[in-house]
C-alpha cells in the first residue's frame, strides 16, 4: 500500500512538470511542486474546479513569478482577469450595485478614522466592501493594503475551485448578507420561501427549486447584475405620496443628501455614484417590474401585487417613526445642546454611525442601521417575525427613548 501512494505521488508529480493549455500557457514544476508543500489544499482546491481542466497557474497569476524569492511578482487577478473568459458575466457584475462596494466605504465620513486593521486589514467593514476594485479604483487606491486584495468574484466564487455549484447556494450570500443592518440570510432562511428550499435540498434534491434562494429573484437567469427596486437605502425620489415625501425629506436630510434647508448637497452625487437609492421614477419602476415578474412565475399576480403594496407601506410606516426621531435629535443641534463636529452642519449626521458622542445619537444611529432596515428589509423577505420584533417594534421602543432622553437633555441644559 505504502508503494501504491509513492507510485501515485510520483505520477501526480510527473503530470505536473510540463502542462500545456489551449491558451498557450504552460506550467513547470515550480507552482505545484512547491505549493504542494506549503499550501496543498490550494492545490487540492484547484484540481477539484473545472478552471484545472483547460487553465494553469500561469493564466490568472502570471509567468514571473518562479520561485520562494520573488513572490511579489505573482499577479494577484482582478475583475478583468476572469473577464477574459467570463466577458458576460463580468459586465453584468460591474453594471450592479456589488461592484460599487468600495465606494459605499469610502464616502462613510469617518472611514478613514477608522483602525487600519478594521478597514484595510479587512477585519471591520473592508472584509466586504472591497468589492468594485475595477482597474481605476485600484490606482486611486495605490498604495493601500486592501487594494491587492480586492478581486471580485472569488467573494462568491471561492478559490480555488471557483465552483459555479457552490456560488448557486444560497450560503455563499451569507458571508456579507447577514447579522446588523443587512440579516438577509436570517430572514430568507427563516422564511417559508427559504425553509421550504433548505428542506428541499436535502430530502428531495429533484424539487429544491419549488421554492426561491437567494439568487432565484437576485440573480435571475444567472444574472450578475444583483439589483432591487428600494436599494440599501430603502429610498426613491420622487415620491408621490406628499406625506411620505415629508418624512423622506426628513431623512434624505439626516442623510446629509439634503442640508437643513432642503437643499442638495454634493453627497447626492455619491448617493447617484453608489446607486444605494433610486432617483427616477423610471429607474424605480423598471426594477420592481422585473422583480414582480419574477414573483408571478410561482404567485398569482394579485398575491404578487398585494405583497409589494404592503411591505411598501410598512416602509413608509417605519419611515414615520424613523423622521419623527431625527427631527427630535435635529432639534438638539439647533439649539446648541449638541455640539456638531469639526465640519458637521448643526443637525444629524446619520453616517457618522457609530462614531457619536451622545447616546441619544447613539440610539438613532441603531434605529437606521438596525430596526428600520429590518423593518422593510423584513416585510419583503416574507420574514414577519423579523419585520415585527426586530423591526417595527424596536422602532416604536427606540422613538420613546428618544424623546425621554430628550426632554432630560433639554432640561439638564436649561432649555
Amino acid at each position: 500500500m505504502k508503494l501504491i501512494k509513492i507510485a501515485v505521488l510520483a505520477l501526480f508529480i510527473m503530470a505536473s512538470v510540463f502542462v500545456c493549455t489551449d491558451g498557450g500557457f504552460a506550467e513547470s514544476l515550480d507552482c505545484e511542486g512547491c505549493h504542494i508543500k506549503i499550501s496543498p489544499a490550494m492545490v487540492k482546491d484547484f484540481h477539484r474546479g473545472k478552471m484545472s481542466e483547460s487553465l494553469t497557474c500561469a493564466s490568472c497569476h502570471g509567468e514571473a513569478h518562479m520561485s520562494k524569492n520573488d513572490v511579489e511578482k505573482a499577479v494577484l487577478p482582478t475583475i478583468a482577469t476572469c473577464s477574459q473568459c467570463h466577458e458576460d458575466q463580468a459586465k453584468q457584475y460591474l453594471s450592479g450595485k456589488h461592484a460599487l462596494g468600495l465606494i459605499a466605504l469610502e464616502a462613510m465620513p469617518y472611514t478613514h478614522m477608522q483602525p487600519k486593521s478594521f478597514i484595510e486589514g479587512q477585519k471591520g467593514c473592508g472584509g466586504c466592501h472591497t468589492l468594485g476594485l475595477t482597474d481605476e479604483t485600484k490606482r486611486q487606491t495605490e498604495g493601500r493594503h486592501y487594494y491587492k486584495y480586492g478581486m471580485d468574484c472569488q467573494n462568491c466564487h471561492t478559490r480555488h475551485s471557483f465552483s459555479k455549484a457552490e456560488a448557486s447556494e444560497p450560503e455563499a450570500c451569507m458571508t456579507c448578507h447577514m447579522g446588523f443592518d443587512h440579516a438577509q440570510w436570517e430572514m430568507w432562511s427563516g422564511s417559508k420561501h427559504g425553509v421550504t428550499y433548505l428542506m428541499n435540498r436535502d430530502i428531495d434534491p429533484e424539487n429544491r427549486d419549488r421554492a426561491p434562494k437567494c439568487q432565484t429573484c437576485h440573480m435571475s437567469g444567472g444574472d450578475h447584475r444583483v439589483y432591487s427596486a428600494w436599494g440599501f437605502l430603502g429610498v426613491r425620489l420622487p415620491e408621490a405620496d406628499a406625506e411620505w415625501m415629508g418624512y423622506r425629506a426628513t431623512i434624505l436630510k439626516g442623510l446629509g443628501v439634503l442640508d437643513p434647508e432642503g437643499k442638495p448637497t454634493a453627497r447626492l452625487d455619491v448617493v447617484k455614484a453608489g446607486q444605494v437609492a433610486r432617483l427616477t421614477k423610471e429607474a424605480f419602476d423598471a426594477e420592481r417590474a422585473r422583480f414582480t415578474a419574477i414573483c408571478a412565475q410561482c404567485h398569482s399576480p394579485n398575491f404578487v401585487s398585494e405583497n409589494m403594496k404592503n411591505a411598501d407601506a410598512l416602509l413608509k410606516e417605519g419611515d414615520k417613526l424613523f423622521a419623527q426621531a431625527i427631527e427630535i435629535v435635529a432639534g438638539l443641534y439647533v439649539d446648541g445642546i449638541i455640539t456638531p463636529k469639526e465640519g458637521q452642519l448643526k443637525y444629524v449626521d446619520l453616517l457618522t454611525f457609530y462614531d457619536v458622542n451622545t447616546k441619544i445619537e447613539g440610539i438613532l444611529y441603531e434605529m437606521f442601521m438596525d430596526h428600520r432596515m429590518k423593518t422593510f428589509q423584513g416585510a419583503f423577505h416574507l420574514n414577519y417575525d423579523y419585520s415585527t420584533w426586530y423591526g417595527y417594534a424596536k422602532l416604536k421602543k427606540d422613538l420613546v427613548e428618544i424623546k425621554e432622553l430628550a426632554q432630560k437633555m433639554r432640561a439638564t441644559a436649561g432649555k
